[in-house]
């Protein structure tokens, strides 16, 4: 049984579109739906049943399957990794991803790692122990063709960073994120880890949803330790884009 109608009738947009109070369409309205409609439609289900379900992507050229876990929040592709995708997809020359070194937290599904290897990268992709079975299936099955193949590893957010990501030899040229803040009570660790995989060199391309007053919080609290500049916003899925270094980087 195919789980999921396409995307590019996500309940989002539907509800976006249909509000009979929403406001006035301006031009950054309409520009914001027509890129947001070409996003989700980056995504297609399978004209064939099989086995094994899965959900396809195109990205970088490729049609990319994941198979997803919908019994657990971290093993599916939320909105906010398609939007990583593109961006990384559109701005590949100013992002260039060839030969680096780059890590994703929060891996899940491992869609933004595959796309970050299909573009030439060296990709570590992480998350916790239980995710990290299907995430390596998915980046295996999709990244056969790719310059370097990704490394999949633990990482539980503020735990043993020291030991499983030394300092020494953490030289991460980008740290991916999507949707990683939400209402979760690790939003700390989650700080801390960014602080410790970051060096004065590494850009970090950062993709969040608002739901709740705690991601205003969050970020006022990213801001106590990075630079944090705004590249992108999607008023429609209430997805905001960010660019964050470290501050002492600029004060050098």
């Amino acid at each position: 049984m195919i789980k999921k109608a396409p995307i590019y009738s996500h309940p989002l947009l539907i509800h976006h579109l249909m509000d009979p109070e929403a406001r006035e369409e301006t031009k950054e309205d309409h520009d914001d739906k027509q890129v947001v409609t070409e996003i989700m439609a980056r995504c297609f289900v399978p004209t064939r049943i099989t086995t094994t379900s899965w959900e396809g992507f195109r990205f970088v050229g490729h049609e990319i399957r994941i198979t997803e876990a919908m019994d657990c929040y971290g093993a599916v592709v939320w909105p906010s990794a398609l939007v990583l995708c593109y961006f990384l997809e559109r701005n590949a020359k100013q992002y260039n991803m060839v030969d680096k070194n780059v890590i994703e937290i929060g891996a899940g599904t491992g869609l933004v790692s595959i796309v970050a290897s299909l573009l030439g990268a060296r990709v570590t992709a992480t998350d916790l122990p239980d995710l990290l079975g299907n995430l390596q299936y998915n980046i295996s099955r999709n990244t056969k063709t790719s310059k370097h193949l990704p490394q999949v590893k633990e990482l539980s957010w503020g735990v043993s960073l020291d030991t499983n990501f030394p300092r020494s030899s953490n030289n991460f040229d980008y740290i991916l994120a999507a949707d990683v803040v939400y209402a979760h009570p690790f939003l700390e660790e989650l700080l801390v880890t960014f602080d410790h995989l970051c060096k004065e060199t590494t850009t970090i391309l950062w993709v969040m949803k608002f739901r709740l007053e705690k991601e205003n919080q969050f970020v006022d609290r990213f801001k106590d330790l990075f630079d944090l500049e705004e590249i992108s916003s999607f008023p429609s899925l209430n997805i905001k884009l960010y660019k964050g270094t470290k501050k002492n980087w600029r004060s050098a």
